[in-house]
């Protein structure tokens, strides 16, 4: 298989056809404008993080619960909700996605609390629907604890926490350092919830396991002599967590009852925490035509290295003002405080993480990590190699002992949590993904063929190699057997596949194993193109865990995932390139205002919070990862004067016929994929390297 896919890249220097890699430059030219445009006035991106109606309906319920007016807010936050409704009266967990009973119901109560009427069509039409799925009964268990604070379900469906779980040490098989990260933040807070129980007054006109009928037995343990103890450890832990700029985590949940837990333990609305805490959940608001809403988490960081990238990918001069600009304001997020919950299971690991988030100094995770070091290879400039240093020794020290990486946390794989009674959205723990570990295998391969590799010495590339060697045999266990690998964090195949074959790509010659893994993956990725030259995946595939039966309608992020799957196994004048390329420049069509800049539209979610339950839909995704793609299939079609003259003069030194019979030699001596590195073409540098010792 690995021969025919080498095969693939036959065509002669200059063939790959000059109209569509025009095409690609000028919609290369408009992407960076909007880029340009679209970038803040301190130097960074952040587009809109979409997600679905619970997150507003859940800011209505904790105004209403502090006593803060909602009048002036009211209309813009109704105009948002009501357009996020379904035609059968359901509200969805993402766009064209079936109803959800959580969902539906929760953006109904908070209509009401807004003072909707009643007999509004809308409501007619998403009361009906809600009796029709079962009602109220059938809702999760983050609802049920809503409802039950309003007086609207009954507190002993809910089940219980013990604020005692904060005294479990960190080597009992439960405690709350065995949760993920986003749990946790929003467990502890909860812990206060629970024991207090509240009923917030509305304004006028508005299943148990044996564990948890014991604990409701014991009344929660709320008589316990500990109960005083735990709940001020609770609250400790809580203010300790909270960042200088009043945020929790950097995620709305824990933001929200940590603001429920500190009233009331007593905390005032005009006490510093609270305040802080308060402006912090503005802050998440997004207002424009389509009304207010808010967001679940922002993505500063993520999107500004992602940004980057592609800037770097499309050629953009490395020594533009703007983008060395945005690659500082990334060294500036590094996090190198001696503190951080991952430190409770990786205590010998060196700080050196960044998180996605403006403020969460607490969270750094390895996929924001593993971009950045990317970004600053790709960039290239000789001020950051400290940076990648200091964020590869992090990753080292966040592999899991199954080779893989998750998102935040070490070894965080209790997944028999995913069965306790709080757990209905199977979100509890953060393993070993695919997607992730591909991306610092990515930063890693990158990293072996750049010159900052000097800098890391000879001890730390070794370590390196080792962890990539554990990474490797993690994927070659996860693999699925049609050839691709599950997306944890975006949609869903594509994009796990997309980022292990970025990652496998650099490391070719280093395991006999790793040519079958590919080339199976890339007949996967060739499989599933659609008729318009495009690739697209439904969130459907997560419940489903097949492809069959779904309208999977190509989408810009997820076609710019499949290209980049594809350019470092095939040539670029490779069909189904130049119909994946030809899909992204006849697709280009959304405009800002007066701009010049174009990007792409794309109504779909392709980024994934917690699979089957919550998703994301990143506004910033249908551009830079197409942007992305076109700028590698730029660097890789050979077209610019100097390097087509040099091709042919090194095919008539050596007499070949055809790609066919350089790349596999190259491919070979040095394992190197052939999108750019830095701006340029590392195949180019290698034949440059095999003409010299002719």
């Amino acid at each position: 298989m690995r021969a025919k896919i080498l095969a693939a890249k036959s065509a002669l220097p200059g063939s790959s056809p000059e109209p569509t890699v025009r095409a690609a430059r000028d919609a290369l030219d408009k992407a960076t404008q909007y880029s340009i445009e679209q970038m803040k006035e301190d130097n960074h991106w952040c587009g809109e993080l979409r997600s679905n109606a619970t997150i507003t309906a859940e800011y209505v319920f904790l105004r209403l619960s502090l006593g803060l007016d909602l009048t002036q807010e009211a209309r813009p936050l109704i105009q948002w909700l009501l357009s996020q409704q379904n035609s059968d009266g359901s509200w969805g967990i993402a766009p064209h996605y079936p109803g959800d009973i959580s969902t539906s119901t929760e953006a109904y109560f908070a209509l009401k609390i807004l003072q909707v009427p009643p007999e509004h069509p809308a409501m007619r039409k998403a009361c009906e629907y809600i009796r029709s799925v079962g009602g109220v009964a059938k809702v999760r268990i983050f609802t049920r604890f809503y409802l039950a604070m309003f007086g609207l379900f009954p507190w002993d469906a809910v089940p219980e926490l013990p604020a005692e779980l904060i005294f479990m040490p960190a080597w009992a098989p439960i405690n709350i350092y065995k949760f993920a990260s986003w749990a946790r933040s929003t467990i502890v807070p909860l812990l206060i919830v629970s024991h207090h129980r509240p009923i917030y007054p509305l304004p006028p006109g508005s299943a148990a396991n044996v564990i948890d009928r014991v604990l409701h037995f014991l009344n929660g343990l709320r008589l316990f002599p500990t109960r005083r103890y735990s709940r001020r450890s609770c609250i400790t832990w809580i203010l300790d967590h909270q960042e200088d700029s009043g945020d929790w985590a950097g995620i709305f949940p824990p933001m929200h009852l940590g603001l429920l837990a500190l009233t009331l333990e007593g905390f005032q609305l005009t006490d510093a925490p609270v305040v802080k805490a308060l402006e912090s959940v503005e802050r998440f608001a997004w207002d424009d035509q389509q009304g207010r809403r808010m967001q679940a988490c922002v993505s500063p960081t993520w999107d500004t290295i992602l940004m980057s990238i592609a800037l770097c990918d499309a050629s953009h001069p490395k020594d533009s003002k703007r983008l060395h600009r945005a690659i500082n304001w990334i060294q500036n997020r590094q996090l190198t405080q001696p503190y951080g919950d991952w430190q409770v299971y990786s205590l010998k690991a060196i700080p050196g993480g960044f998180s996605f988030e403006y403020f969460n100094t607490w969270y750094p995770d390895v996929d924001d990590t593993a971009a950045a070091i990317i970004a600053f290879l790709k960039h290239g400039t000789d001020l950051t190699h400290h940076n990648v240093i200091r964020g590869v020794l992090w990753i080292l020290g966040m592999q899991n002992k199954d080779g893989g990486w998750g998102a935040f946390d070490i070894n965080n794989d209790a997944l028999f949590l995913n069965k306790i009674p709080f757990s209905d959205m199977d979100s509890l723990c953060d393993p070993s993904s695919a997607d992730v570990t591909g991306r610092v295998l990515e930063a890693f391969g990158l990293l072996f063929r750049s010159p900052v590799a000097q800098y890391a010495g000879s001890d730390l590339l070794s370590q390196m190699r080792a962890a990539s060697d554990r990474a490797i045999e993690y994927l070659a266990q996860t693999q699925e057997p049609d050839g691709s690998w599950y997306g944890r964090w975006g949609c869903n195949y594509i994009y796990g596949t997309s980022n292990v074959l970025c990652g496998l790509a650099y490391f070719t010659k280093h395991s006999n194993r790793i040519p079958d893994l590919t080339s199976r993956a890339v007949q996967w990725v060739l499989s599933i193109q659609n008729s318009d030259g495009g690739w697209g995946e439904s969130l459907q595939t997560y419940r489903s865990g097949s492809r069959v039966g779904f309208d999977h309608a190509s989408t810009a992020s997820q076609t710019g995932w499949a290209v980049m799957a594809l350019l470092p196994y095939l040539a670029p004048s490779a069909p189904a390139i130049e119909r994946g390329v030809g899909y992204l420049i006849q697709t280009q069509s959304k405009q800002e205002g007066s701009g010049k800049g174009a990007s792409w539209e794309e109504s779909q979610y392709t980024g994934t919070g917690f699979p089957n339950f919550f998703y994301l839909g990143y506004a910033l995704y249908a551009h830079y990862f197409p942007m992305m793609a076109l700028g590698r299939f730029k660097s890789s079609s050979f077209l610019q004067p100097s390097e087509s003259e040099f091709l042919s003069k090194l095919f008539t030194t050596f007499n070949l016929k055809s790609h066919a019979q350089i790349y596999p030699r190259i491919h070979d001596e040095t394992g190197t994929p052939p999108y750019g590195d830095h701006g340029s073409n590392p195949l180019l540098r290698s034949a440059v390297l095999l003409a010299e010792a002719s």
